[in-house]
């Protein structure tokens, strides 16, 4: 009774060690070169996409920024001539300004403002009186209701022909035209990183599969459908894009946060200014995060496919080859 008993417990347990085994099992290596170096790679290219999507969308929200500032002032220069006294002049047009529809205030540029401007270019302590310098009146206007600029040029040209009104429309233009450069230059980066990726995919596939060609021939044999293999090397793959792209994305997460606190420490000191007007802030919002996690997406779920169509693919390869007694015998061969 102890032999049937001891017995009839293994073979129930069995079943158990059976369902265990095809649960752990599987076709592609889990630690491999192939599998350790397409990892890497897959770090790299999800960092350089996601820090490409994060510098588009920096750059496109300070050129914003500054289109948005651009567009809500205007400034008319009065060139100093002796036939006129510029600050009743500078009131004249001032009060000329805001006289049409939408414009809202009118400053004029003072002395010590207009020398602390030319501080830069000619150093401190001047004199603006000994000076030849236009003298400025700002305009803040309505973007959304701006006036008729060409009517306030006619009249300021009629009334003082020394004005001339500069409506910063050249400047949009060019931070339109630098927005929309590159959000085209960060685009075909990033084509490039995704076709880059694709085609390691395949090759880290054709080699995973070169090395494991026995066991997917002996998988056929036993009546295994394609579908099925290529799920086992989905899966592997999957898991390696998942980790690859996670890491890449938050790498260039830290990499913007980290430059956005070291540009808050370093506030009002050169090398704080000088970066802060070539590259604006460093801070991205949250479109910019939005986008860094839907590229981490987009990379996993592009090596995923590439791997799948791509056993898919040999497997139809090693089909035909097998069908085909000549060409089995050149393979061989």
């Amino acid at each position: 009774m102890t032999d049937t008993h001891a017995a009839g417990k293994r073979e129930k347990n069995a079943p158990r060690r059976e369902i265990t085994l095809r649960r752990t099992a599987s076709i592609v290596p889990q630690q491999s070169v192939q599998g350790r170096a397409l990892l890497a790679v897959v770090v790299i290219m999800s960092f350089l996409a996601c820090l490409t999507i994060g510098a588009v969308s920096m750059i496109r929200s300070t050129a914003a920024s500054w289109q948005s500032q651009i567009s809500r002032e205007i400034t008319i220069q009065i060139k100093p001539d002796d036939k006129i006294d510029m600050e009743k002049t500078l009131l004249q047009v001032r009060e000329l300004a805001l006289s049409f529809v939408g414009t809202k205030t009118g400053t004029v540029l003072g002395k010590e403002a207009t020398a602390r401007l030319l501080e830069p270019w000619l150093g401190t302590g001047l004199d603006i009186d000994e000076l030849p310098v236009p003298r400025l009146v700002i305009v803040t206007i309505d973007d959304q209701n701006p006036p008729d600029f060409a009517a306030m040029r006619a009249e300021l040209s009629k009334k003082i022909p020394q004005a001339y009104l500069d409506d910063h429309r050249t400047w949009v233009d060019r931070l339109v035209s630098m927005a929309r450069t590159t959000v085209i230059i960060g685009s075909g980066v990033l084509g490039l990183v995704f076709f880059a990726m694709v085609l390691t995919v395949i090759f880290a596939t054709r080699g995973a599969l070169a090395g494991n060609r026995h066991i997917v021939e002996v998988l056929h044999f036993v009546g295994a459908e394609s579908s099925f293999v290529a799920e086992e090397f989905q899966k592997h793959f999957l898991l390696i894009s998942l980790k690859g792209s996670l890491t890449g994305a938050f790498l260039a997460a830290f990499s913007f946060a980290g430059a956005g606190w070291w540009q808050t420490r370093m506030i009002a000191t050169p090398e704080s200014d000088q970066a802060t007007a070539l590259f604006g802030s460093f801070t991205i919002d949250w479109t910019g995060y939005l986008g860094i996690f839907l590229t981490m997406l987009v990379i996993a779920a592009l090596t995923t496919l590439t791997a799948r169509f791509t056993v898919m693919r040999t497997i139809d390869e090693i089909d035909h080859i097998r069908s085909d007694p000549g060409r089995l015998d050149q393979y061989q061969a």
